[in-house]
């Protein structure tokens, strides 16, 4: 019956179970109710073009289920028993049910997505992941399919090293490399140290990622903001929060692009040892940096001061999950051991692929080709917005897959950003990054990714862009 919207695939077989999950669903949905009574099965059978064999299979699995019941003189009905989801014994007993109110599609994807932190994901090297994969593989002995070491595959640790040390001027040994599922779980788990050491208070960047902020504020530790200007963190202003612990982006701080000057890197180091205190490093895009050398991380400067977090995914992939955490040898022990109580350690095939993408050049190489790539995109970008949107100021160019993008004074940021999706453009505005107490000060901005579209795409993406705020000017 076409009414019971019972679709069938007949290319994947087992139809008597295909007709019963579509019984089911249409029960639990509401459209079929208690006392609903079914066609016969020979009716049914007839008007589903099956045979009627298919359709008695799936009343008899119905009714044993207690979907169905079924009696001599009135034919099959659902079950009185038989209730949509939120009528559910949990919502019986005041608890709600899950609701059943019609879900509103989801919003397609905008037309030019530059929303920041987003790497090409098209880009990600399938053959040289497979190839690294199965040469990894090939070598693994058996008791490496065991329980992981909590700290990570000393194969994965060794290379990480070397490649740190080699890049980022890491102070670095497998001893003080500990895997991590990403930044965000390293961030998470030092967070916890701190707090179980006796710390009360977080001291982070203004501005920052807001997106970073609810982790932050569920570690229990207070979290305290401090200004960021030309030169980077103002580490005197840090000095009157009496926190002893503070997390920084000084290689390209999020999200304003700023590079920590040289004076303020000695002066965090000497507070550092000043307070007895710790240095949380992201270094969540350093490898790429189009104009100048990299800057080298502030771990190099004081290993034991300083713990460098970094991961894959801005380099490779998010889904991969593997980040890491280089710091001296007391905290690389706490966060082993706090692994090793809480999940067991990361994923083991993972890490023996990612280390043979190291050893054999492949993670350098994919590296040089992104970095083409993404000098090629940022170029078009920041070219397009100085010609779309003159009085703007694009900052962080020279690194990242970021621009900060200060617009004309008198811009609405919360307009702009509403009239850019309408127009089909995703931006993040700038001012939830702010503390509420710097962001009525702070320049109008958007926070622009350019990874993910090709330079004719960024090209158009910046004219919707400044006729967005030209709209604006002219209202």
């Amino acid at each position: 019956m076409t009414d019971l919207h019972l679709p069938l695939d007949r290319s994947a077989g087992r139809l008597a179970a295909q007709i019963a999950a579509g019984f089911r669903t249409a029960v639990r949905t509401g459209r079929l109710t208690a006392g609903t009574r079914l066609p016969s099965s020979r009716d049914l059978a007839r008007d589903l073009d099956v045979s009627r064999g298919v359709v008695v299979a799936a009343y008899e699995q119905l009714t044993a289920e207690g979907f169905l019941v079924a009696r001599r003189g009135d034919g099959t009905r659902i079950a009185p028993l038989a209730r949509p989801d939120e009528a559910s014994p949990a919502a019986s007993n005041g608890v709600p049910g899950p609701s059943r109110e019609p879900r509103p599609d989801p919003a397609p994807p905008p037309t030019y997505d530059l929303w920041p932190g987003k790497p090409d994901l098209s880009a990600f090297p399938r053959e040289r992941w497979i190839a690294a994969a199965r040469a990894a593989l090939r070598a693994l002995p058996h008791e490496a399919l065991t329980y992981p070491d909590p700290g990570g595959v000393p194969a994965l640790r060794a290379e990480l090293a070397g490649y740190l040390g080699r890049v980022r001027a890491a102070h670095a040994d497998p001893g003080r490399v500990v895997i991590m599922n990403g930044v965000a779980q390293g961030l998470s788990a030092l967070l916890r140290l701190l707090r179980a050491s006796g710390h009360t208070l977080l001291a982070v960047e203004d501005p920052t990622s807001d997106r970073q902020l609810p982790m932050l504020d569920a570690s229990g530790l207070r979290v305290i903001r401090v200004p960021v200007d030309a030169d980077g963190l103002d580490v005197a202003a840090l000095a009157r929060t009496g926190a002893r612990a503070v997390l920084v982006t000084p290689a390209h701080q999020y999200p304003t692009g700023v590079v920590l000057s040289p004076s303020r890197r000695a002066e965090l180091i000497a507070w550092a040892r000043d307070v007895d205190g710790l240095i949380l490093e992201d270094d969540y895009d350093a490898e790429f940096r189009y104009d100048r050398e990299p800057v080298g991380c502030l771990q190099g400067v004081d290993p034991d001061r300083v713990v460098l977090l970094g991961s894959v995914s801005k380099s490779l992939a998010p889904a991969l999950r593997l980040g890491w955490a280089v710091a001296s040898p007391a905290v690389a022990k706490r966060l082993r051991d706090h692994r090793g109580t809480t999940d067991l350690g990361a994923p083991v095939l993972e890490q023996y692929a990612l280390a043979e993408l190291i050893r054999g050049g492949g993670y350098d190489r994919h590296l040089r080709t992104m970095r083409r790539r993404y000098r090629a995109r940022r170029d078009a970008l920041a070219g397009a917005l100085n010609a779309r949107l003159p009085g703007a100021v694009v900052r962080g160019v020279s690194a990242g897959i970021h621009l900060y993008v200060e617009l004309p004074r008198g811009c609405d940021e919360d307009a702009v950003v509403a009239r850019a999706a309408r127009a089909g453009v995703a931006v993040a505005g700038a001012r939830p990054m702010w503390s509420p107490g710097r962001a009525g000060h702070a320049r109008p901005a958007l926070v622009l990714g350019y990874a993910c579209l090709s330079e004719q795409r960024l090209v158009k993406a910046a004219q919707l862009l400044g006729q967005a705020v030209m709209e604006g000017a002219e209202g």
